[in-house]
């Protein structure tokens, strides 16, 4: 029997585990139900892998990544939500005069892609979803409010227009540096900015609004036959920050009445369509290979000092 288990070469820690448990119950003489009884006990001990983002396939194909408040308001979290858009930017925000000339620095290029992220971040911090962050101009540069760690690298913008983005009301995803997140229609955030009540750490403002204040936004139509591949984000009732990616075309009505019915978000944000729309989630093995501007992503902190 020895020789046997000498000669076989587990693959896993389970596999190591099972075998050892196995060995040390044949001795003393114990029965295979006392054998399953320890594995399960064993199991429930042993943390697993928290996963971050999930398929769906009603009421339409789609991927949610999402991630819990009141983990990102724990003191000492490894779990924060960042803003990216330029290589470096985020490093060189530990000193904040350097970071303001990297913003404003056009030979710095945008990350554009997923990979160009994943390689530009420490080595302690590890990405565990992203998602496009909004709407941008011909050169990747963000068309609305935008903060990164508090520094304002775009104002407001209220101005009528054309396009999804002035699909009035639009809105601010936003959160303070504590990572308290908040969906806010951009008319009442000015009023909050002006006032001191809204201090953002970090912005993105993009439209339309899907959902403001648990009611669809007025001019989405029921019967529309404009369907794109659409993503964006929703505050929800179970306390969860949700990011949503339709994996098919669908039209507004439709997914925004996946925040309100389905996920129960009081407020909801659309980010982009179409080929603007991308997804980094490794717990569902995807990774879309799109340009981008701003970034949004949920990192988890390796470093010595996080629990």
């Amino acid at each position: 029997m020895m020789n046997s288990l000498s000669r076989f070469k587990p693959k896993n820690y389970w596999s190591i585990l099972v075998i050892s448990l196995g060995a040390s119950l044949f001795l003393s003489g114990c029965k295979n139900g006392e054998l399953d009884a320890l594995i399960e006990s064993v199991k429930e001990a042993t943390p697993e892998q928290q996963q971050f983002c999930e398929s769906k396939a009603a009421p339409f194909a789609h991927a949610v990544c999402q991630v819990s408040q009141n983990e990102l308001l724990e003191a000492n979290s490894a779990l924060s939500l960042h803003l990216f858009w330029k290589s470096g930017q985020w490093q060189a925000a530990q000193e904040d005069d350097r970071a303001r000339l990297a913003d404003q620095d056009q030979t710095i290029q945008p990350l554009y892609k997923f990979n160009n992220l994943l390689a530009d971040l420490p080595k302690s911090s590890e990405l565990k979803f992203a998602t496009n962050a909004g709407m941008y101009n011909a050169e990747f540069a963000p068309i609305g409010f935008t903060v990164l760690q508090g520094r304002q690298i775009l104002s407001l913008n209220l101005n009528e227009g054309a396009g999804n983005f002035h699909m009035m009301p639009n809105g601010v995803l936003w959160w303070d540096q504590k990572n308290r997140v908040s969906i806010t229609e951009s008319h009442k955030f000015n009023e909050m900015l002006q006032s001191g009540v809204a201090k953002p750490w970090y912005a993105t403002q993009s439209g339309p609004m899907l959902v403001i204040e648990g009611k669809l936004h007025p001019k989405f139509n029921p019967a529309s036959t404009s369907q794109k591949i659409r993503n964006g984000v929703g505050v929800c009732e179970d306390g969860n920050i949700k990011f949503v990616t339709s994996n098919e075309p669908v039209t507004f009505y439709q997914f925004a009445s996946l925040f309100k019915e389905d996920l129960n978000c009081a407020n909801a944000l659309f980010l982009d369509g179409g080929i603007a729309s991308a997804l980094y989630a490794p717990d569902i093995a995807h990774q879309d290979n799109k340009n981008m501007g701003v970034m949004v992503g949920l990192i988890e902190d390796h470093s010595s000092n996080k629990q």
